[in-house]
């Protein structure tokens, strides 16, 4: 009972002091957060603006046209009038057929128009002067009537005569096998001296590069968040769905010219998850080539009430985004505050002199709220104590 009794006020002396570091160890924090210096930084008050809304997506390019070359009459093929690879304009002859057989099938027909013409004119001659007798009653009416059906019959003998005319002069035109569209030619498949029997021989294939087309894939998920949006008044696209589109290089440049989106399927690809769209671009000088991959970014459409911020505040801690907010605390100290957020897509803005790359935050600020947007790099700790920095303290 002694012993114990002379160890009692040792104990209780040890738990005292081990209580009072624990103490001094919780408020050192505190402590040191009060001692250290605010840390300088640059804050943009945001406001809900007007931003544009675009889509990236990996697209493939294709000719707007891929045309099979043929010939539309039967001959022997005399010459071949182009170099494979080179580029052709509409109506550029292509192949020359032997001419000679449809040079003498249009003289011939000439020479029968000819005559049907003769016969037209010697039967309006006979109806005139039979017409004359029949009113003097000289001739039957039987012969004046067998006057007029031969008049008849060569009015439709020249419209016969006529019309094989026609059709020779375009066979004519047809041996000299001209090119449907504008492009690249690819390789030859006939060569000179072989008979061509009619269409079903493929000569040679065109392709139509300008403009090219553009073809790429949209995403159920993409859709529906933009239905979505759309249907809250959260975003309005463009008018029949005609998207402006860019394209971006696989080198990373930026095609000059801006194309439309022409057309989008309702149909969902199973295998894929995604609906085809189609876009139709200008390609005057043929820098784009089928086959080539490209990114297209699909402009046009806007949010509306949007909050924005530059790309370089939005921060990551491994759990989610997250933004600080300059604001005071309980005790009155202006520090940094952690704010998560929920980031839409990029977007290009300028405010407040801030140009470039912005976020859309979908949910975790408010109007007027100040974001931290430089200076990150000296909040070494949540609750931080922070100050504006001189260039911004004279901006506000």
């Amino acid at each position: 009972m002694t012993r114990f009794s002379s160890l009692w006020p040792t104990s209780l002396l040890a738990v005292s002091v081990l209580s009072l570091l624990t103490a001094c160890s919780e408020k050192q924090p505190d402590a040191a957060a009060h001692a250290m210096p605010p840390a300088m930084v640059s804050v943009l008050s945001v406001q809900p603006t007007t931003a544009e809304f675009s889509i990236e997506l990996p697209a493939t390019l294709s000719g707007s046209k891929e045309v099979e070359v043929r010939a539309r009459v039967a001959g022997i093929l005399e010459s071949r009038n182009f170099s494979e690879g080179e580029k052709v304009q509409k109506g550029q002859s292509l192949f020359t057929l032997d001419l000679q057989p449809f040079l003498l099938d249009e003289s011939l027909n000439e020479a029968q128009l000819q005559a049907a013409q003769a016969r037209l004119d010697q039967a309006n001659r006979e109806v005139n002067r039979l017409q004359t007798l029949r009113k003097e009653r000289s001739v039957s009416q039987r012969d004046y009537d067998n006057a007029v059906s031969e008049r008849e019959i060569a009015q439709a003998e020249l419209k016969s005569s006529q019309t094989r005319l026609k059709e020779a002069q375009l066979n004519l035109q047809y041996a000299r096998v001209e090119s449907p569209v504008s492009g690249v030619l690819g390789r030859e498949f006939v060569s000179e001296g072989t008979y061509v029997p009619g269409p079903e021989l493929l000569l040679t294939q065109i392709t139509q590069l300008d403009p090219i087309r553009l073809r790429f894939g949209l995403s159920e998920r993409e859709q529906l968040g933009m239905r979505e949006d759309v249907a809250a008044g959260q975003l309005i696209l463009p008018e029949n769905g005609h998207w402006t589109t860019h394209i971006k290089l696989q080198s990373g440049r930026m095609y000059p010219l801006a194309g439309s989106v022409n057309f989008s399927d309702v149909r969902i690809n199973p295998s894929t998850g995604t609906s085809e769209m189609q876009a139709i671009m200008p390609n005057p000088d043929y820098q784009l080539r089928p086959g080539q991959f490209v990114t297209v970014i699909l402009s046009g459409a806007k949010r509306d009430n949007a909050i924005v911020v530059p790309q370089r505040a939005v921060l990551d801690n491994g759990m989610g985004k997250f933004v600080y907010r300059m604001l005071k605390n309980d005790q009155g100290h202006t520090i940094a505050s952690p704010t998560p957020v929920e980031i839409g897509e990029w977007t290009a803005q300028s405010q407040t002199g801030d140009s470039g790359n912005f976020w859309i935050i979908r949910k975790g600020l408010n109007a007027g709220d100040q974001v931290i947007v430089d200076g990150m790099a000296r909040i070494f700790f949540p609750g931080m104590p922070v100050a504006l920095a001189a260039d911004t303290a004279a901006k506000e």
